[in-house]
């Protein structure tokens, strides 16, 4: 698949696909926790309490992996594996635009001082399972 194609096809399930697994590392071990993302074209977002594990995990080593896409419908449904360095971000305008109020049970509303966001830059974002083509590697 030409590199246009894959990053449409990417973006497409980004698009359709919100929630995941996000893997950071602690005590030198791998964690995983299921996270809720939002995407600006490649770049993911994913709301946070500044005070979690995740944020400290982060703070000491920002590379991670996420597995995105997976609906458990069988053996071929197409997926994302991203590898990707995190920052952790405080940017009210970013927060609105991803706030819901679903998100009222953690935090007091967008501006909540305790609310911040893990702005995801992807390193490498794999396509699994999605035709002859695949697995398809798009390098960043």
């Amino acid at each position: 698949m030409n590199e246009h194609a894959l990053k449409d096809r990417i973006i497409s399930l980004l698009d359709s696909h919100k929630v995941g697994t996000l893997a950071t590392v602690r005590n030198n071990r791998p964690n995983s926790r299921y996270m809720t993302f939002f995407n600006d074209g490649l770049m993911l977002y994913t709301p946070t309490n500044k005070e979690t594990h995740k944020a400290e995990d982060i703070r000491e080593n920002p590379y991670v992996h996420i597995l995105l896409g997976y609906e458990g419908e069988g053996y071929e449904d197409p997926y994302l594996e991203i590898e990707g360095k995190v920052e952790i971000k405080d940017d009210n305008e970013m927060k609105e635009k991803v706030w819901s109020d679903r998100m009222s049970k953690w935090f007091d509303g967008p501006r909540d001082p305790e609310f911040v966001l893990l702005q995801v830059t992807p390193s490498a974002i794999r396509l699994m399972n999605d035709g002859e083509e695949t697995p398809d590697t798009l390098e960043l």
